[in-house]
């Protein structure tokens, strides 16, 4: 397996940026242990470069002509190995060397087929949306359910310029593709993949949450549009003043404690699968976390930014870094123990262990490349340090190729998250 080769950089200019990402791509490809031939680029720029959106992806495309496909989207921030980009121009390419008739680059004008279709069959994909787009959510799960897997991963662009997607498709280009030049604004785009039926490289994805629930799970008895109005059989409001120890008649703290709170929804029989996650103060990936918008007195109701439904597992929470932290840690545990072999040759062994220090990218680690998603409302400064979130990531996982974007919405599964991490790893097989 060869590592993917990847770059990063920040300046006000972007041609000086994308000259210093082109020569650390160049220096990959020329080093053995990174892929030769590459054929699809992941590129994410800060919003700073919106306008140029289109010049960027010409000019790269131009300058790495054996790189046939390109997607990627903007964001408030963007994040690769072991740093973040906030509040600065920036940009950050990987590049994957992935067989063709494995993927297929998706968007509006070149919309992934149905997976009743007989043609591509996608097993998941990576789905870039905007925020703006009418129904997401929908059609998020729309997405989930052209896939074999049901499974999505990715997040909506974060701007606050224009907001723009990248989505080409230079081999075979696909009915409908026409002569677009690759940047969208609205809607959906993304690279679909198919299962390798040689086994030789496959994909792997966790979701981190970023709150902690403050109150035992409550079951929604009554519910009208986005008010819940009652939980476990009794009045939502009251319930939730007596989670949080308020009351209204010291109005101004209710006020504060409640702007601080969330909820976190799930199904029932999510709830249950997720009990271990509760038991250590976090939630786990089943459950959704939204906004508390509004207090409706008269109905003793709650409005939350979701419509749920009677039956679903409602508990109310916080933002906690701690919790983030541990979470993080767990899910990048978790993706190394599943991946390191039971017995270990000399090489796997030194390459696992080394310190921080000393490590650089490595075969064996059987990561090839790694996206990693994130809320923008993470990131360093929820983590307390400038690309604190990315170096939690580095030190659990391991020093691996990296790129991503910090989102307004996180996207895994067939759901739209809020306050989460998604991070997904391009893995070699045995």
């Amino acid at each position: 397996m060869k590592l993917f080769p990847y770059g990063h950089a920040t300046h006000p200019q972007w041609q000086m940026a994308a000259g210093l990402v082109l020569a650390q791509l160049r220096a990959h490809l020329a080093s053995p242990g990174y892929a030769h031939a590459p054929t699809l680029a992941l590129l994410y720029i800060t919003d700073y470069y919106a306008a140029h959106a289109q010049d960027i992806l010409d000019h790269l495309s131009a300058e790495l002509p054996d790189i046939t496909d390109w997607s990627g989207t903007v964001g408030v921030g963007i994040a690769s190995n072991n740093v973040e980009y906030f509040d600065e121009p920036a940009m950050a390419v990987m590049l994957c060397e992935l067989p063709h008739d494995q993927y297929r680059v998706f968007s509006g004008v070149s919309p992934l087929p149905p997976a009743s279709s007989g043609r591509f069959k996608a097993h998941t994909a990576l789905v870039h949306a905007d925020a703006s787009t009418p129904d997401v959510a929908e059609l998020i799960d729309e997405m989930a359910q052209r896939t074999d897997s049901g499974y999505v991963f990715g997040g909506l662009a974060s701007s606050r310029t224009s907001t723009v997607q990248f989505a080409l498709s230079g081999h075979g280009n696909v009915k409908g593709q026409g002569a677009a030049g690759g940047v969208f604004s609205g809607g959906l785009s993304g690279v679909a993949f198919a299962r390798d039926p040689s086994g030789g490289m496959a994909l792997m994805s966790r979701v981190t949450q970023g709150c902690r629930p403050v109150s035992v799970d409550h079951e929604i008895t009554a519910c009208e549009a986005n008010v819940v109005t009652e939980l476990d059989g009794q009045p939502a409001l009251d319930v939730m003043l007596a989670d949080l120890g308020v009351s209204l008649e010291q109005s101004r703290e209710a006020l504060v404690k409640v702007r601080a709170t969330l909820v976190g929804l799930s199904h029932s029989a999510d709830s249950l699968n997720d009990a271990r996650s509760q038991r250590a103060g976090q939630f786990g990936s089943e459950v959704v976390v939204r906004h508390i918008i509004g207090l409706d007195p008269a109905r003793k109701g709650i409005a939350i930014a979701e419509v749920p439904s009677v039956g679903m597992k409602l508990a109310f929470c916080e933002r906690n870094a701690e919790a983030a932290r541990a979470d993080l840690i767990r899910i990048c545990a978790e993706i190394r123990e599943e991946l390191e072999p039971e017995e270990l040759t000399l090489e796997v062994a030194n390459a696992l262990s080394a310190p921080e220090a000393e490590s650089a990218p490595h075969a064996a680690r059987r990561i090839a490349g790694a996206i990693y998603v994130s809320c923008s409302g993470r990131g360093g400064p929820h983590f307390g340090a400038p690309s604190a979130e990315l170096q939690i990531v580095r030190r659990a996982l391991g020093d691996v190729p990296l790129v991503g974007f910090f989102a307004g919405g996180e996207i895994a599964r067939h759901q739209l998250y809020g306050y989460t991490g998604v991070l997904t790893v391009f893995t070699a097989g045995d």
